[in-house]
């Protein structure tokens, strides 16, 4: 085998440096420095460790959620703020924002300290190497696509011109230029496909596995309109049996769990005490506990959403928004946004600010492969995906749809994309599964969004819609072009 080295890679002007553990079962990566590493399997995997740490970085799992949640239309945040998350929530984008610039500094560390695994591994190498090559490969196309999402135009707008990111497939110097958005979907594609048979070991939801690439190619495909790939990825997930939907009575505690305990978590970013971040943490901007306050407490559930699950007090995914009552039990408000809290990430193991964010799970088989067959035209297999998890939310008889009760849908893709709304709420699916299909975002509710604290409506030809490059990186590495 090669042996490592690690070098500085301007596009991230940072050095790959010690993670702390995700409490993997595995030697903490901060045991030793990455330069003392052999290629041992003892010490690849704890570079691996160090891989699925940036996950759970605060720059990475929680630098994702506020770029990709707070630019849609289930939230609404309740008041100016200092912090930067307020300029992703307007559209209001800065060159050098740095929310911005944390998530593209945390995705490219993990892409760096994946690559560092991979180039290590020898395609010919015995199984357990390979499964951990497999794993790093399955890692380094996730945090392209996570990215590629958020400097890219979306793929249904001319990929194969319009600038993506770079795909970093080595640890060598460099001052690369962007790859197109097609060629990003592409190698994110030939590397899920690289690691599939790679894989020989079985291992909970908090890692890697040949049917997490499965589900995020299902995903992936969807994304580039190729649904028959989309469909035959989702299929081979729910076929595998390794996964099963869990029951309409344990869905109120469904993100309370571990998500290795989960039978419906197909991957999920796993959170203990030892990487709790308090009020740093998802959830603490969602909900607060009171005497003393446990979180933040500014970013609620939008009224248009609100409005929406209440509909019908039967739907379970109601348990997942709770209204902040006074004494006397009256709705409670900040700066006139009546606080709705999100219960989504909060609670595991019993601490208040606590989760482990899912990032890809079973339910979105079924609504990937229902969205597949509407563009298919195959209407009567969507319904039954549609309704299986309508059912799985408490609806029954009247409740579900038929092709002749739509229920005042103009379509069934109007359907499909509600019900993903409710079920998806808070997962930052929102903004893609309206970008994807050509639809606007339209907030007509109460909120910091536009400067007349109502009406905002961002099409899906907005300029807006992709961040600026950092001009951090575009000092040091001058090839990279701005998005306009």
């Amino acid at each position: 085998m090669k042996t490592i080295k690690i070098v500085i890679i301007p596009i991230v002007a940072l050095l790959f440096i010690a993670l702390s553990s995700c409490d993997l079962t595995c030697e903490p990566y901060d045991a030793k420095t990455a330069e003392s590493m052999s290629t041992s399997y003892t010490d690849l995997q704890i570079l691996t460790n160090g891989t699925y740490a940036s996950l759970v970085s605060n720059y990475y799992t929680r630098g994702q959620h506020i770029i990709t949640e707070y630019q849609g239309d289930n939230v609404c945040v309740s008041g100016i703020t200092s912090d930067t998350f307020l300029q992703t929530y307007r559209f209001t984008h800065q060159k050098r924002q740095s929310n911005s610039y944390e998530f593209w500094r945390g995705a490219y560390r993990m892409i760096n300290a994946a690559n560092t695994v991979i180039e290590a591994i020898p395609d010919d190498s015995d199984p357990n190497f390979l499964q951990l090559k497999a794993e790093n490969l399955y890692l380094r196309a996730q945090a392209h696509f996570d990215i590629v999402r958020i400097w890219g135009r979306p793929y249904q707008q001319s990929p194969q011109t319009n600038l993506g990111v770079p795909y970093m497939q080595s640890t060598e110097f460099s001052l690369p230029a962007r790859n197109t958005v097609k060629e990003v979907y592409d190698y994110v594609v030939a590397d899920l496909l690289k690691a599939i048979p790679m894989f020989n070991q079985s291992k909970n939801s908090c890692y890697a596995s040949k049917e997490v690439c499965y589900a995020l190619l299902s995903r992936v495909y969807l994304f580039m309109d190729d649904y028959a790939k989309s469909i035959e990825y989702a299929n081979l997930v729910i076929n595998s049996r390794r996964y099963s939907l869990v029951p309409t009575e344990s869905v109120p505690g469904y993100y309370r769990m571990v998500p290795e305990n989960n039978p419906e978590t197909i991957f999920a970013n796993r959170y203990t005490m030892s990487e709790y971040l308090d009020r740093g943490a998802i959830g603490s901007m969602y909900y607060s506990d009171f005497s003393p306050a446990t979180g933040w407490a500014e970013v609620y559930a939008s009224q248009d959403y609100y409005d929406l699950v209440r509909k019908h007090p039967e739907d379970i995914r109601n348990s997942f928004i709770v209204e902040s009552l006074d004494a006397e039990g009256n709705q409670r408000y900040r700066n006139d946004c009546p606080r709705y809290y999100i219960l989504k990430y909060s609670f595991q193991d019993g601490v208040v600010n606590l989760s482990s964010p899912v990032y890809l799970r079973l339910a979105e088989m079924y609504m990937n492969r229902a969205e597949a067959n509407i563009k298919l035209g195959n209407n009567e297999s969507a319904l039954e995906d549609i309704n299986l998890i309508r059912a799985r939310a408490g609806f029954s008889g009247s409740g579900l749809y038929s092709l002749t009760d739509l229920k005042g849908h103009a379509s069934l893709l109007d359907v499909l994309l509600e019900e993903r709304r409710l079920e998806f709420a808070f997962e930052h699916q929102r903004i893609f599964d309206l970008w994807r299909n050509n639809r606007p975002l339209v907030r007509a509710y109460i909120g910091y969004h536009s400067d007349d604290r109502f009406n905002q409506t961002i099409l899906p030809t907005d300029l807006r819609l992709v961040h600026y490059i950092p001009e951090q990186e575009r000092d040091v590495n001058p090839n990279l072009i701005d998005n306009p």
